[in-house]
């Protein structure tokens, strides 16, 4: 157990002799604590109360100096997540893959790609992008907004710039944009389609009927379409799907009226975007918002919706409900897409969040309820179950390591723990300045630094009290001749 104490950790050194002399058993929380897991097999050490830990769950392994720093290792699937006043700075390691940022500004990352190719790439977001690769064609260098070519990045395939705003050239599949003095003057072309604009005052663009072999060697209609705008976003107009068995028309002159017609829905909107009718045929459901967002209806196989804007809405089809009453107050929404069946109820918000999750294949469930900042709770698919208090973060963040790792420990005055499986449980106050461990004939309560402690185990017949760590009570199995 020594040499599992970090030896360059000054504050552990002080309690180096002491462990080694009580062993197992020794305990002076909030200075030092030591103690199997209760949730899964391992160990965790903890000493200054809060500002240190390290744990072993399994080849996982655990290092932390909360808030500041937390090195989480994981051998068997060669994953690395290293956290420094998370999320400020963050470290991920997977496999090959790995990614470093300073408050998602600067990031560093690398690995091998699909191709199985080493790629790095370097981001001062937004002055300087690189990227480098065995694959020279997939390199790029910007350097913003004076020159540069990016690839792969921003939603588009391709994007080259010089003296941006003043020109600029994007690509997204087959489609070029060139971009001057962006984003007044813009002119693309692709497959079948050419187009221009003078923005926002006159804009147009045309594509014929196209078609395209898939993988399966199977020809494919890809629609044209016509599109123009004055004064955008006054007076729009389009049509869609030509040559297509579901053309589309719309039209609109903002805010006084839009439409939009195909076989399978209709929309018209008066005074947009506040008076709206919907008929969706291909959905099976009629809707009116009269006015949006306040006052909606709906009905049909689809949906059935009714919301009178803050004060109730109940909305359902086949497989979401999503009701609220004087919103924010309450809210519950659920989806039922077998095997997943999962209800969330929210009060205020994150005040008080209720959420349950269920495999309705295997029958497992797993709940998480949240009362910000006093308390979260959490049982798991396996029936394992864990209660905090306090929690200041936990309910805007559920389930995120770095905030579990770096930042839980320093508010956490109250954590329960147990285990339906090996029937153990644990409960810890103020960085264990009372701890009780429990689990089938064992039993340790450390209370007020060590000074009082009791440790007793059924199965060998033990019983040890210690007061001022030294040993009132030390009952040992009595062995017969």
């Amino acid at each position: 157990m020594c040499k599992a104490l970090p030896l360059t950790l000054t504050l552990a050194a002080l309690f180096i002799p002491v462990f080694c002399a009580f062993g197992d058993d020794f305990s002076a929380g909030p200075f030092f604590d030591n103690f199997p897991l209760t949730l899964s097999p391992g160990e965790r050490t903890e000493i200054m109360g809060p500002f240190y830990y390290h744990q072993q769950n399994g080849s996982e392994k655990t290092v932390a100096f909360p808030p500041f720093y937390s090195h989480d290792v994981i051998p068997d699937i060669d994953a690395t997540e290293i956290n420094a006043l998370y999320p400020l700075f963050t470290y991920v390691k997977y496999g090959t893959q790995w990614r470093a940022q300073f408050v998602e500004l600067i990031s560093f990352s690398g690995g091998l790609d699909p191709d199985n190719l080493n790629r790095h790439r370097i981001s001062f977001y937004p002055f300087y992008f690189q990227q480098r690769s065995p694959d020279t064609n997939s390199n790029y260098t910007a350097f913003f907004p004076f020159y540069g070519h990016l690839k792969g990045r921003i939603f588009r395939d391709k994007i080259f710039f010089v003296m941006f705003p003043a020109y600029s050239q994007t690509q997204k599949r087959d489609v070029i944009n060139d971009n001057y003095l962006y984003p007044f003057f813009n002119v693309r072309h692709g497959d079948g389609m050419h187009g221009w604009q003078f923005w926002p005052f006159y804009g147009s663009e045309h594509k014929v009927v196209t078609t395209l072999t898939n993988n399966w060697g199977d020809v494919q209609t890809n629609g044209g379409h016509d599109q123009y705008f004055v004064l955008w976003p006054i007076h729009l107009r389009e049509t869609g799907g030509i040559g297509t068995a579901s053309p589309e028309q719309f039209r609109a002159d903002l805010p006084f009226f839009s439409w939009y017609r195909s076989p399978a829905r209709d929309s018209t909107s008066v005074l947009w975007p506040f008076f709206n009718w919907i008929d969706d045929r291909e959905k099976k459901y009629h809707e009116k918002e009269l006015p949006w967002p306040f006052i909606i209806t709906a009905h049909g196989e689809g949906k059935t919706a009714l919301r009178v804007f803050p004060f109730f809405q109940k909305a359902h089809n086949a497989t979401f409900k999503d009701n609220f009453y004087l919103w924010p107050i309450y809210r519950y929404n659920s989806v039922y897409a077998p095997p997943l069946d999962r209800r969330r109820t929210r009060v205020l918000m994150f005040l008080f969040q209720d959420t349950y999750e269920k495999n309705t294949a295997t029958g497992k469930d797993e709940q998480r309820l949240d009362l910000w900042p006093l308390f979260n709770y959490h049982r798991d698919l396996e029936g394992n179950s864990r209660l905090q208090i306090l929690a200041l973060l936990e309910s805007f963040v559920p389930g995120s390591p770095g905030i579990e790792r770096n930042w839980s420990p320093l508010w956490s005055v109250w954590r329960y723990e147990k285990n339906p499986t090996t029937d153990a449980n644990s409960e810890s106050f103020l960085w264990n300045f009372y701890r009780r461990d429990a689990s089938p004939g064992q039993k340790k309560i450390s209370f007020f630094f060590g000074l009082y402690q009791y440790q007793s185990n059924q199965n060998q017949g033990t019983k040890k009290v210690r007061l001022f760590f030294i040993p009132v009570i030390n009952r040992q199995p009595v062995h017969s001749s």
